[in-house]
């Protein structure tokens, strides 16, 4: 009798229809498994509980709730909504569509599934996607009481339940009932724990695990690649991507992001290239998520050159990749190509986003383009029906106060449809104190602490405009409030590349092996100074703030720009990255220095690329 129901069942699956349409599903052609249905009620022949799943599946893929909800109703017409596969195909379809309600009703409805792992593990999983943490863990402890067998399926669907700070308690408290499950061993837990406590900002957890895994696919190291890219740990990032090597890893597209990008954020131009052969030997050249990855990291390292090559081969350009390039060109303050890159897009048919419009506004205030800032700014909700957000308001009151129109960028800050954020207050700060405007900036002050108490630039930012005003009791008063919040300055941290290995430089750092010879330069460059153009003129904030706010010590990016010239030939450009702004008498500095040693200078601080050259900066001492 057995053999006879199980005969039955595989008849049933191997059917023509259902057979086509798990391949279909299988090979991820999902609409044209969705067309099958239709012909195979036309021909006559009925579906069954085999082939639900399939059109389901393909309904998920395609965020497709509405059509699902169809072949729901021709589920229980056809009588099989009991099946365990069809119950589950259910749930998932739904919980991929974002109706995690219906997907409960399913559940809920029918009282096999409150029987089944699978059933559990479908809505634990959509509920862990669809952000409703607590509702997964709820149904996962009613899933223990019911006394449900777990398996690592389940366990799967939870983590990610967890991959948020606040939630790493509980994550912490699932890893070690694995041990009860035994799943400690499986490496799919592993590498989803792994991602868990990444995302989390437990590295160190999740390098332990990473560690003592007695053997490691290139998931695990993917994970590891991209938690360390995702806590700003670069040279991490990079120093695993050498241990894959040695260890015979071959990196896979993904791996291969992860490194760009950190390469992006060190300025290390020739790990990126060497990337970028590795691309090419690996039969990557056409993947288009690499190629607006180098485009990034070429931009980011002050390669446009580089940047604009791999574009211009690209046999497909996305908005990504359009948006990545206009960006390039607009953070190195080439406005102009920007914006002319911009229309080019529009014209071949892509449409801009938020993300596209927030590149180009952002090359306008870089380089200073006003009117035609103004007018993407109106085009945005004219032509394309996209409501400007916090990012694009930033950049309109940057563009407005770089032009010296304050009260412009006040009355547009009042006029937000939204509440103006630290970074729209924190760039009407930044242009009064540009254009000395003592009264507009305590007014933005105020607002921007309200949303960022902690972050101490705004208060530097203040304290020197009271200093340019020769305004002592204010610069007191902003020195005691940040006595009394406890508040430090980030550390200065600035990276040099050279013959692939970059050389990171802290303030007052003399643990260079070079030491001697960087400040030996250091010296050299100031006394040469000193005699061509004179002492710098000290201002107030300089004088009274010196210690209190730069600290003792050398910035970061002279040491770096001394080891360069130190180790570069004559007339070869020094590319440095800085970590934060970079002061105003470290500007200076850089603008005498690329005279006197008729150098090409760049630097990218977190703000933008600075190129000097002959005494001058592509910023015009406005960033």
């Amino acid at each position: 009798m057995k053999n006879h129901r199980k005969s039955k069942s595989m008849n049933a699956l191997s059917t023509p229809w259902n057979t086509q349409l798990r391949e279909l599903a299988k090979r991820c052609q999902f609409l044209q498994a969705l067309s099958l249905y239709p012909q195979m009620l036309r021909h006559g022949d009925r579906p069954n509980a085999f082939t639900f799943p399939f059109a389901l599946k393909s309904c998920a893929a395609l965020s497709h709730p509405i059509l699902g909800g169809q072949f729901h109703g021709q589920i229980i017409k056809v009588g099989c909504i009991f099946e365990p596969f069809v119950q589950t195909g259910l749930i998932s379809m739904y919980c991929k569509g974002s109706l995690v309600e219906n997907a409960r009703k399913v559940f809920d409805e029918n009282f096999h599934s409150r029987k089944l792992t699978v059933c559990y593990n479908a809505l634990i999983s959509g509920y862990a996607s669809n952000s409703k943490c607590s509702d997964a863990v709820l149904l996962f402890r009613q899933m223990n009481e019911e006394g449900i067998p777990v398996n690592s399926v389940t366990l799967l669907g939870l983590i990610p339940a967890c991959v948020s700070p606040i939630n790493l308690e509980l994550g912490s408290s699932l890893h070690c009932s694995t041990l009860k499950y035994g799943f400690d061993s499986e490496v799919s837990v592993v590498n989803c724990f792994i991602t868990m406590y990444m995302k989390c900002g437990s590295v160190n957890y999740a390098q332990k695990l990473f560690d003592e895994m007695p053997v490691k696919g290139l998931i695990s190291w993917n994970a590891m690649v991209s938690g360390y890219a995702q806590n700003g740990l670069a040279t991490n990032v990079l120093e695993l991507y050498r241990n894959m090597d040695m260890n015979g890893v071959r990196p896979d597209p993904i791996t291969l992001v992860g490194v760009l990008s950190s390469c992006a954020n060190l300025g290390a131009q020739s790990v990126g290239h060497a990337v970028e052969f590795k691309i090419q030997a690996s039969g990557f050249t056409n993947n288009p998520f690499l190629n607006n990855a180098l485009i990034n990291m070429y931009a980011r390292c002050g390669n446009l050159t580089k940047a604009q090559s791999v574009f211009d081969g690209m046999p497909e350009r996305t908005l990504v990749s359009w948006t990545a390039i206009i960006g390039g060109y607009g953070m190195h303050g080439h406005g102009e190509i920007a914006v002319q890159l911009f229309k080019e897009m529009i014209r071949s048919g892509i449409e801009p986003d938020g993300t596209a419009f927030v590149c180009v506004l952002s090359a306008c205030s870089h380089a200073g383009l006003t009117d035609q800032g103004l007018e993407y700014f109106k085009m945005m909700k004219r032509n394309y029906r996209l409501e400007p957000g916090q990012e694009h308001y930033s950049c309109m009151v940057d563009l407005l106060g770089r032009a010296g129109r304050l009260k412009e960028a006040q009355n547009l800050i009042e006029s937000m449809p939204i509440k103006p954020d630290g970074a729209v207050w924190g760039a009407l700060l930044g242009a009064c104190k540009i254009h000395k405007n003592v009264e507009l900036a305590e007014l933005a002050f105020e607002r921007v602490i309200e949303h960022e108490p902690e972050n101490i630039g705004y208060y530097v930012l203040l304290s020197n405009i009271y200093s340019d005003a020769n305004n002592s009791k204010g610069v007191l008063r902003i020195r005691i409030m940040m006595k009394e919040k406890k508040l430090k300055k980030d550390p200065g941290c600035s990276y040099v590349e050279l013959k692939g290995r970059v050389h990171p430089f802290i303030v007052g750092d003399r643990n260079h092996p070079q030491s001697d010879e960087i400040y030996r330069v250091l010296e050299e460059l100031e006394a040469i100074i000193m005699q061509e153009f004179g002492k710098p003129k000290k201002d107030n904030r300089e004088e009274s703030n010196k210690d209190f706010f730069t600290g003792v010590g050398v910035h970061s990016e002279k040491l770096a720009v001394a080891f360069g010239l130190l180790n570069t030939t004559t007339g070869a450009e020094v590319v440095i990255i800085k970590n934060l702004r970079i002061c105003e008498d470290c500007h200076l500095f850089f603008k005498m220095v690329s005279k006197i040693a008729d150098r090409q200078l760049t630097v990218r601080d977190a703000t933008r690329f600075h190129h000097f050259r002959n005494g001058s900066c592509s910023c015009k001492d406005y960033w």
